[in-house]
């Protein structure tokens, strides 16, 4: 189709502006041809009318589909143009947060300015073995392409790295460098790798300075050859360098800085070490003060000196050498402050005792006054004469600066060639990748000599590239047989031409240098004259004569001709190197010498290769007798001598290309300058390859490819069985125009713009499909809405309907009910009116009568009143009339009685004194008292009355009470008185009148009280009230506490609840995280011992070779062997003679001991601190004393040795006494015939008992003296063999002189043999003693805190029972007693058990004495003569009973252990016996075989056996550790022999299970615990190698089976892949499913489960599995932008849903295998669920618990619509989600660690299998071997 017709309504392109570059708009209304003008809807909302060219009438760009924005590869866009490739770079950039991507061979890389975690080493292992286009565009890709293509096709890589200052050409060369070190390894034990990484911090030192565009802009190119041997290891590397930036050593712009070095220099000057050097602030220095800027925030320059001198340490720069650097460096910064005084205009002179001249010459070791002259003269030689010359103060100036640049510059080179020689390698190299690291193209204001180098380079690059880039699109159409037309690109060979062929550039440049006179003005003129006008790339400024303009391939660039000779020349006066080659300083000449060699650009290596060049930029200074014209070559010859062999080389390599670009000039992070990037794309060729691309058929599909995204532009008629043919005959229709696309073998090809059309198309139809659909299902749902609403309709008319009819009823009730009311209520009313007039009238007149009564009776009772008022009035009057009458009456008789008892007075006073008269007087007083004491009785009664009352006023007036009391007593004694006296009577009288007032005064007073009573009340009522509220306030409060308490408590409980799950999990964690440990501890020694194992065959190959010379064995291997002999030799030196040592094939027990060893530290390790404290005190004590005894030792030797001869003879002689005893006992047992001589309580069974267990005793004690024996037998030997740090000398001098006596090989051999048997003694006997000290204190130790804890139980309990009452007391002692009674009583009984378990222990000992009895008799009986047996018949006593049933042992010769662990383990193989046998055979074989070595009680045989056969497994597992069946097979019996062991070890805990037939099969004599943690650590080995296998297998199957293919057909849709699958990436592999997959665990399971693997070590075997399938297929996920889109969240939530179902269908759902899919699941849901809103985002965060933030941002950006339906996630919701994660704790890795493997647990699984019903096979060959 025509390009016009894709320009319709809507559609979107691409205009030019001036701020954007390229801003997009939408066309409103269709383009025809002819139109001038387009009317376009820019995306800020204006309208614009865009006028064509007239002239060429192109029309604008036209902008890709969106779903094709933000590809990986550049090539995969259908539009391929400027615009275009600058908007996917920023969507990946700004958007994704991606800086790589790949524009079809390049990659193109952005700096982000910040740190990501993109580098780590799982990274590195995601990439490792990856195609390129299988992962997202990354430098480890490159890489990992260019080790692959240099393994494969056997053909040198190169890898070029260009771009501009600051855009991170560094950075990409270390990563890609870092990446081959991590792969590849190295081929030694040198760890070339590190020191290839180390040189960075030196070239970066050196070489790299702060620019206004980079803190760390590398000054110079390299190009670091990386050499690999013939497996691909790294074994050494070389770097050639190119056109170091020297004028930054004397100049530095505004805000640069010189190379870091010197400020590192600088800042370490406080350095004791660098005092010497004189040095102090950058700032007090002219070449280091320049730029005003020294220094770069966020590095510290003295941490940054320590790194590089610790590179130059690593890399063999000796110290002595690194101090001479930083002299010459020193001295450089000190010659920058020589000050020149001019004398006149053209002479000068230093100042005298210049300071910093002075430290100069110091520093470099050269005379103070020859370098003072030289600075400030030059020598001027023609063919006659020599003239000495003063110069100018500019001059030396100049000439000071040059020889500054040239010192460096030799420094630099002579830096160089030692890190070459560091990192050179003496092996042949094979192959190498070269990394290049080189300038990018630069144009600036002010261009110089410099950049026309740079620039030059480029142009020699960019040819370089674009006929690598045309000979890739050549012969991918050659490979798919595409007729090839030629592609019309741009060369820039006339560039090159014009730069350095004859009469060029640079031609001109070195010959305008040879002239005399020259000047940078005539060799402008002469460039004039010779190519202005006449080349086409070559121009002249219109404003300056002094400069001139090339059209690069980039960009046309300015060159200021000023300066060009003078750095082509690069003058150094030979005058100043000859003084410095005089210099005592021995570093300082040798920079100096052999100047041709150094400058050479060739010269010849080990390898073969041609060696890569020193510093170029540098002048050649030839020996003495040469002329300068002989060797005197200019910088720009160098360099381009430089640059034509670095393009031999890459020519001759396979190149990678990575272009860098800088986004913005300010080093903001993540801003994008569309400017400055569209720049530097064009500089760097990326749109050339664009163009290139764009000229041909940029757009590639497979059929099948294409078949499966167009499918829906077909019709069923038109699919057909051959894919090929299919996409032909569609294609035919679809796109008209033959030439817009040609067929391959393989691929589609088409012109750029027919995808974009082809997915218009696409997308035109699913639009027109979803219409169709959608106009379907809105009919429906309005149908049914219609129906929904009429069926609601009829539903509520129903309803209104009934409602109107209830409420007309209700009405008509209303009604007739208002009719009856209305009758009621009248009448009401009515009634009520009359019963209210009625009512008043009553009233009425019942009060008008009540007036009138009341005023009738008024007026009688007034009549009343008066006449009784009148009656009262008159008998007053009469009454007071009749008082004063009788008043004077008495007063007359009062008068005149008085005068008559005056008169009777005297005669009573005469008759008294007669007795008679006192005696009638005294009878009338007794009368009277009588009377008297009635009254007091009444008054007493009256008394208490009031008494009773006061006693009632509470206690208030209780003083008053008592006065009252007192005034009673004295009235009581008033009244005794009046007995006496009667005129005491008046006084009581008078008493009681006062008693009368104080009672009333009393009462007075009770009132008053009483009223304070009241108040005292009120005011306490009120108090109680106010107490009673503020009560109520209280309790309010108190609930509230209290409810407040009870939460708390119960979040208290939750939280410490939560709390302790926490540390649970933490403990699980941390138990966890220490098995991994151990297990990796285990895996490494593994890897250890299997590198041990083939070092020593090597050893061996190695040693069966004759070599000349003296052959020396390792002397570490002698001390590991005694180091690691195995403690079951103490047997062995019992029984055995000394030996020689055995091959290293039977040194097994090394192996064996080296297992105990770890498993007695790790049980160490799991001791408590305390007692691991309390066990080395006395261990010190222990080794104290046993120096104490050591140092005494020489002392006593004599005394010892003495001892040890009587011990001889006393030990022979008692062996003489046993065997008399042994020989009467026989005699006894033969003499007796009788049968009851046998009998139980028979004389003869008891003498036997005597004899047996005296011999028993006598064994016992033998021993005892045998160890005594070796004891002094190593004492003896400790002499020679040197023991302690102090007698060392002494010791080895000693040992030196036996040696020397011994003359002969023989008796050497001899006493090293001795040597060797001494220390296996020594160690097994320390070990023997070590264990038995151990099990001894350890019982001690328990006992003491069983004691403590014993006491402390017996305090509380007495404290307890103090504070308890007598009855709870006696109650408690007796509960304390019945306790302490039933625990005494248990402990008894386990004692007695025991007793029993020895009891039955020493029977069977017994029976074997008495077996070996029997064999001794029946070897006495040989010897006996058979005349004598017939005279004397002997009937032999048979100790031990036969037993008749089998016992569950196998019984075989020790001479036929090799022979059974060959049979039952090595040859042995796993399919048969899983499939005919009962699973864990040869595990019960063994064992039985170990039963029946420890009934014998033979140690010896049982470690044999068990060392043989761990051996044995490791040997099988070697050989054939990649099968699967064999790993599976031995880690199910050596589980099967470990729960064995534990089952019959007679512990309580392992025996719960077992029947009593299984406990009589115990192990009764050895305890093989340190065996089962050997046995245990083997298993875990061989898990692990079992998940290492299947790991190798499921690799290769999970990404393409979880990921690639698509279970579910036709929802996911292939995108276009442009050239990232390039055909020398695409591998011949077969394609995995899912169903692949399955099929694998299904295999896998039925293996583990026919060779009877325990239940849950198959769970945790699948877990492992599972494990790494969600591990694996995630990181590919988080690694491939193209995976994550909704549709294959889909595809995977679909294959996990199918795991889950084999999960339930093998019943391992709870293996926990599914949990360790949930990082999967939450990241297919994460790319299926809605991503909008802020609701989103939160339930996002809720969800994803499982991911890291990282991963969880990762997948965000990574998100990518494959149909224009879907939308992309917003910048801004992805900020949301992180806003919302940052509290989140967890990870910053990125990706999971996918070769972590879980640590595993054996679970103790008993066998229900009884022993004596095995039977063995007669396939297993094990005949020789028998039941017992």
């Amino acid at each position: 189709m025509a390009a016009s017709e894709l320009y319709t309504k809507f559609a979107r392109v691409w205009i030019p502006d001036p701020e954007e570059v390229w801003k997009s708009a939408e066309l409103l209304k269709d383009y025809k041809p002819g139109d001038k003008v387009l009317l376009l809807h820019l995306e800020e909302g204006k309208d614009l009318e865009y006028r064509l060219d007239p002239k060429t009438k192109e029309l604008p760009h036209l902008r890709n589909p969106d779903i094709l924005v933000g590809e990986n590869d550049l090539t995969a866009l259908s539009y391929l143009h400027e615009p275009a490739v600058l908007h996917n770079l920023r969507v990946r950039f700004i958007d994704s947060k991606l800086i790589y991507t790949y524009c079809g061979i390049v990659l193109v890389a952005i700096n982000p300015y910040e740190q990501l975690p993109i580098y780590g080493e799982d990274i590195i292992n995601a990439y490792s073995g990856q195609n390129m286009g299988d992962m997202d565009p990354h430098i480890f890709a490159v890489a990992e392409e260019a080790y692959k293509q240099m393994a494969r096709d056997e053909r040198n890589q190169s890898i070029i790295v260009s771009g501009e200052s600051g855009a991170g050409k560094t950075v990409s060369a270390k990563y890609a460098m870092r990446y081959f070190a991590t792969v590849s390894g190295s081929a030694s034990e040198a760890n070339v790798e590190e020191k290839v990484l180390a040189s960075n911090p030196i070239m970066e030192s050196i070489g790299n300075a702060k620019t206004t565009r980079n803190d760390n802009s590398s000054r110079f190119g390299k190009y670091i050859e990386i050499g690999f041997d013939k497996r691909y290891r790294i074994i050494g590397a070389n770097m050639r360098t190119y056109l170091l930036e020297k004028s930054r050593v004397v100049f530095q712009a505004e805000e640069e800085r010189n190379y870091h070095i010197f400020y590192q220099l600088c800042a370490s000057a406080k350095l004791p070490e660098f005092k010497m050097l004189r040095l102090g602030n950058a700032n007090n220095f002219h070449y280091t003060n320049q730029g005003g800027s020294p220094v770069i925030e966020g590095v510290d320059d003295t941490k940054e000196m320590a790194h590089t001198r610790q590179a130059c340490t690593l890399l063999g720069i000796s110290e002595s050498y690194q101090m001479g650097i930083f002299r010459i460096l020193a001295g450089i910064l000190h010659l920058g402050n020589v000050a020149f005084i001019s004398r006149d205009s053209d002479s000068c002179t230093i100042p005298p005792k210049h300071e910093p001249l002075s430290i100069f010459s110091d520093l470099m070791g050269v005379d103070y006054e020859e370098m003072c002259h030289w600075l400030c003269h030059r020598k001027l030689a023609t063919t006659t004469e020599t003239y000495i010359k003063p110069i100018s103060k500019l001059q030396a100036t100049n000439a000071r600066d040059a020889l500054a640049k040239h010192i460096y510059a030799k420094l630099f080179s002579w830096i160089v060639d030692h890190v070459n020689q560091a990192l050179h390698s003496a092996v042949k190299q094979h192959s190498f990748i070269g990394v290049l690291d080189i300038y990018g193209f630069e144009t600036f204001e002010i261009n110089s000599f410099e950049q026309f180098c740079i620039n030059y380079a480029n142009e020699k690059l960019q040819q370089q590239f674009n006929m690598h880039v045309f000979k890739l699109e050549q012969e991918e159409y050659m490979k798919e047989q595409i007729p090839w037309t030629l592609i019309d690109f741009y060369d820039n060979q006339p560039c090159i031409n014009l730069i350095e062929s004859k009469l060029g550039i640079l031609d001109l440049l070195d010959e305008e240098c040879k002239m005399p006179k020259g000047t940078d003005d005539t060799w402008a003129q002469k460039l004039y004259n010779t190519h202005l006008n006449k080349c086409a790339l070559f121009e002249k400024p219109r404003l300056s004569n002094k400069a001139f303009i090339i059209q690069h391939f980039a960009d046309k660039v300015e060159y200021q001709c000023e300066g060009f000779l003078e750095k082509n020349k690069d003058t150094v006066f030979e005058e100043q190197i000859k003084v410095l080659k005089s210099s005592k300083f021995k570093m300082l000449p040798e920079l100096f010498q052999d100047d041709e060699k150094a400058i050479s650009p060739t010269s010849a290596t080990s390898s073969g290769r041609t060696p890569l060049t020193r510093i170029p930029a540098k002048p050649t200074k030839g020996r003495p007798g040469q002329t300068a014209k002989e060797h005197k070559k200019t910088v720009g010859h160098q360099f381009r001598n430089s640059l034509h062999l670095l393009m031999e080389t890459l020519n001759a390599t396979t190149p990678h290309y990575v272009r860098c670009i800088k986004p913005n000039d300010f080093k903001f992070p993540f801003t994008f300058d569309e400017k400055r990037a569209v720049q530097q794309l064009r500089a760097c060729g990326v749109l050339e390859t664009i163009r290139i691309s764009a000229a041909g058929f940029p757009s590639r599909w497979t059929y099948q490819e294409f078949f499966s995204r167009y499918r829906v532009l077909m019709k069923q008629k038109d699919v057909l069985s051959d894919r090929k043919q299919t996409c032909k005959n569609v294609l035919e229709k679809l796109i008209l125009d033959k030439d817009k696309y040609q067929f391959g073998k393989t691929k589609i090809f088409f012109r750029a713009g027919q995808v974009a059309y082809l997915e218009k198309l696409r997308a035109d139809k699913l639009r027109a499909a979803c219409i169709r659909i959608q106009k379907t299902i809105r009919g429906w749902l309005l149908r049914k809405k219609y129906l929904r609403m009429r069926k609601a309709a009829i539903t509520v008319q129903r309803y209104v309907r009934g409602y109107q009819a209830r409420c007309y009823t209700k009405f008509l009730r209303r009604t007739k009910a208002a009719t009856i009311i209305q009758k009621y209520w009248r009448m009401y009313i009515v009634r009520r009116r009359y019963k209210i007039r009625r009512s008043a009238t009553i009233v009425l007149q019942s009060y008008l009568r009540g007036y009138l009564a009341r005023n009738r009776y008024r007026k009688m009772l007034r009549e009343h009143k008066a006449v009784i008022i009148q009656k009262w009035v008159r008998g007053w009057l009469a009454r007071t009339h009749y008082k004063r009458s009788m008043h004077a009456i008495i007063y007359l008789q009062c008068c005149f009685r008085r005068m008559m008892a005056k008169r009777e007075l005297k005669k009573l006073k005469i008759e008294a004194r007669s007795v008679e008269r006192y005696k009638k007087l005294h009878i009338g007083m007794e009368n009277k008292i009588m009377q008297l004491q009635r009254k007091v009785d009444e008054q007493n009664k009256d008394y208490k009355c009031l008494m009773e009352k006061l006693t009632n006023l509470e206690g208030i007036y209780n003083s008053e009470t008592e006065k009252l009391r007192s005034d009673l007593e004295r009235l009581q004694l008033s009244e005794e008185e009046a007995k006496i006296a009667t005129g005491r009577v008046l006084s009581l009288q008078e008493e009681i009148a006062k008693l009368r007032k104080d009672l009333e005064q009393t009462q007075s007073e009770k009132k008053s009280i009483e009223e304070c009573a009241d108040r005292y009340k009120q005011e306490t009522e009120q108090l109680v009230s106010n107490l009673k509220e503020e009560n109520t306030l209280l309790k309010q409060e108190k609930e509230a506490l209290n409810h407040l308490i009870v939460e708390q408590a119960k979040e208290m409980t939750e939280t410490m609840e939560k709390k302790l799950v926490e540390e649970t999990k933490q403990l699980e964690l941390d138990l966890n995280d220490e098995r991994l440990r151990y297990q990796n501890l285990l895996n490494e020694f593994s890897r250890l011992e299997e590198r041990y194992d083939d070092l020593k065959e090597e050893m061996t190959l190695m040693g069966n070779v004759p070599k000349p010379g003296h052959k020396r064995t390792d002397s570490t291997h002698s001390s590991n062997e005694s180091e690691y002999t195995f403690s079951s030799e103490i047997a062995e030196t019992e029984d055995m003679p000394l030996r020689t040592e055995e091959p290293s094939e039977k040194k097994v027990p090394l192996d064996m001991s080296l297992f105990l060893k770890l498993q007695k530290r790790v049980t160490e390790l799991e001791q408590e601190k305390q007692v691991m404290q309390d066990e080395l005190d006395r261990k010190e004590e222990q080794m104290l004393r046993s120096k104490a005894k050591e140092e005494e030792r020489p002392q006593i030797r004599g005394a010892e040795l003495e001892y040890e001869s009587l011990k001889r003879q006393e030990l022979e002689s008692e062996n003489k006494k046993l065997k008399n005893e042994l020989n009467e006992l026989r005699k006894a047992l033969s003499e007796k015939s009788a049968p009851e001589v046998t009998a139980p309580g028979a004389p003869a069974y008891r003498v036997l008992m005597e004899q047996l267990t005296s011999v028993s005793e006598e064994l016992d004690v033998r021993k005892e003296e045998v160890l005594i024996l070796r004891s002094q037998l190593v004492s003896q030997k400790e002499a020679i063999q040197p023991k302690d740090d102090k007698n060392t000398m002494t010791d080895s001098t000693i040992l030196l002189e036996d040696v020397q006596k011994m003359k002969d090989k023989g008796e050497i051999a001899q006493a090293y043999i001795g040597l060797k048997e001494t220390n296996r003694l020594l160690e097994s006997q320390l070990q023997s003693q070590k264990r038995s000290h151990e099990n001894e204190a350890e019982a001690l130790r328990g006992e003491i805190q069983s004691l403590k804890e014993e006491n402390n139980r017996q305090q509380q309990l007495l404290a307890q029972n103090l504070q308890l009452p007598p009855e709870a007391r006696i109650e408690a002692s007796l509960q304390h007693e019945i306790t302490r009674l039933t625990n005494e009583n248990l402990d008894l009984m386990e004692q007695l058990e025991k007793q029993d378990k020895t009891v039955r222990k020493l029977k069977k000992q017994l029976k074997v004495f008495a077996k070996k009895i029997g064999e001794l008799e029946v070897g006495q009986m040989e010897n006996i003569s058979p005349g004598q047996i017939i005279d004397e018949p002997i009937r032999p006593v048979n100790i031990p009973r036969k037993e008749k049933d089998f016992q569950g042992m196998l019984e075989y010769k020790k001479e036929d252990e090799q022979k059974l662990v060959k049979n039952l383990i090595l040859e042995l193989k796993p399919r048969g016996v899983a499939v005919n046998l009962i699973p864990g055979l040869p595990a019960y074989i063994l064992f039985m075989c170990v039963r029946h070595a420890d009934y014998l009680n033979d140690d010896q045989k049982v470690r044999s056996l068990l060392t043989s056969t761990i051996n044995s497994i490791k040997k099988v597992l070697k050989k054939r550790g990649d099968d699967f069946e064999t790993v599976s097979f031995w880690l199910s019996n050596t589980c099967r022999f470990l729960h064995c062991l534990k089952q019959y070890s007679g512990e309580e805990g392992f025996m719960k299970h077992n029947t009593s037939r299984q406990n009589e099969h115990c192990l009764t004599n050895f305890d093989l615990a340190e065996y089962r943690q050997v046995l245990s650590d083997l298993a875990i080995q061989i898990y692990q190698q079992l998940v290492r296998v299947l790991e190798n297998i499921l690799q290769p199957m999970i990404v393409s089976g979880m990921l690639e293919h698509e279970t579910i057909q036709g929802v996911s849709g292939v995108k276009p892949t442009g050239l990232r699958k390039r055909t020398s990436s695409i591998a011949d592999e077969g394609t995995y499913t899912l169903d692949s997959i399955l099929r694998q665990l299904n295999s896998f399971h039925s293996v583990l489960c026919q060779h009877g693997m325990d239940p849950e070590l198959i769970k945790q075997v699948v877990k492992q599995m599972f494990y790494i399938v969600g591990a694996v297929t995630l990181n590919n996920l988080l690694l491939r932008k193209d995976m994550c889109s909704w549709s294959k969240g889909m595809q995977i939530r679909y294959n996990v849903s199918q795991l889950e179902e084999w999960l339930r269908d093998k019943n391992l759902m709870t293996s926990g295998a599914k949990e360790t899919l949930e990082p999967l699941i939450q990241a297919a849901q994460l790319l299926q669920v809605k991503k909008k809103t802020d609701d989103d985002a939160e339930a996002i965060c809720s969800m994803c618990s499982a991911l890291t933030t990282a991963q969880i941002v990762k997948v965000l950006n990574l998100y990518t619509p494959v149909n224009e339906f879907e939308e992309r996630v917003s910048v801004s919701f992805i900020r949301t989600i992180q806003m919302r994660l940052r509290d989140r704790k967890d990870s910053p890795q990125l990706l999971m660690d996918a070769k972590h493997i879980f640590p595993v647990t054996f679970p103790f699984n008993p066998s229900s299998l009884a022993l004596e019903t095995i039977q063995i096979p007669a396939s297993l060959g094990l005949g020789f071997i028998s039941r017992v």
